[in-house]
Parts: C-alpha cells; structure tokens; sequence
C-alpha cells in the first residue's frame, strides 16, 4: 500500500518503465504465441496490461485518456506499446493533477470489495508485474529476447563481464 503519490510515481517510474521495454520487445508475429489454445495469447496479455491501467483507475475516480479495455487485441505489437505509453503518460499526468497524499486514504468500490487508493496502486503494479512474468516466457518461446527487470536477464550477463548462471 502506498501512502504517498511521490513513493508510488517513484516506483511505478521503475515498473512502469520495464512494462514499456518488454512491449518494445514484442514483434506482430510474437503476438499469437500462447502456452496453450485454452490461455491468453502474448498479444492478449499484452493488451490487458496496457488496458487495466485505465480500467482500473477510473474505479478510483482518476480522470484521464486511456486505452478503452473493451477494444480488440491490436494486430501489430506498435500499437500495443503506444497505447501503454500513452496511456501510463496520462495516468501519471492525472495522479500528479488530481491527487493529493490524502487521496490515497480514501476508500473506494473495487470489484465488489472496499479498498484505500494506496491499496489500490499496489494491487496495479503487482498486476502488471503478475502478467510481465506470463509474458517473459511467452517471450522465450517466441524467440524473443528478454530484458532483465529485477537483476540480468540470461542474456545480459556478459554485459557484467560474468557468465550466466547455470540451470
């Protein structure tokens, strides 16, 4: 839970970041890979992510211009990074304008449950870390190189002068 907008803007500058590197990543082909025909595709995780950020929020009463979470998976994976970009954008333009530190004390419908705002960006960014984990591995099975987020990926290790770990 976050107490204040200048802890959360600051931590959410660094997830928010890795989110955009990982959809940069993403190719058109890339976007239909999935573990099984039954599971949500690389695209359509992708696509959740970028549209929670403005279904999610506008639950709090934050205004802003986000991506409508009713529309169809993009066909080319530009489109999903821009419409993260874009929206993440305004969604921080809008905390910045329209909260204070008091704001994240009250308590708001989500989902059938009361919860603070603080709590509230803290259930955001572990979801979207949640579903940037479903997509690393998409990503491998795709062919598709992986940015480390929370130390070096397997392919950023020489980068440290250091062989990778061994599996």
């Amino acid at each position: 839970m976050f107490t204040t907008t200048k802890d959360f803007l600051i931590h959410w500058g660094h997830e928010s970041n890795s989110t955009q590197k990982l959809l940069d990543t993403l190719t058109d082909e890339s976007l239909q890979t999935e573990v099984t025909p039954e599971d949500r595709t690389l695209g359509r995780i992708a696509w959740h992510i970028v549209t929670t950020l403005g279904e999610m929020m506008s639950r709090t009463g934050l205004q802003f211009e986000a991506t409508d979470h009713n529309l169809p998976v993009p066909e080319t994976a530009s489109e999903i990074a821009e419409a993260y970009r874009t929206s993440n954008e305004a969604m921080i333009a809008a905390i910045k304008e329209q909260w204070t530190d008091e704001s994240l004390a009250e308590v708001k419908e989500m989902y059938g449950e009361q919860w603070s705002v603080g709590t509230v960006l803290g259930i955001l960014t572990a979801h979207q870390t949640h579903h940037r984990g479903q997509m690393t591995v998409l990503m491998r099975q795709a062919g598709l190189r992986v940015i480390g987020v929370y130390g070096p990926a397997r392919e950023e290790w020489a980068a440290f002068g250091a062989p990778a770990p061994t599996v």
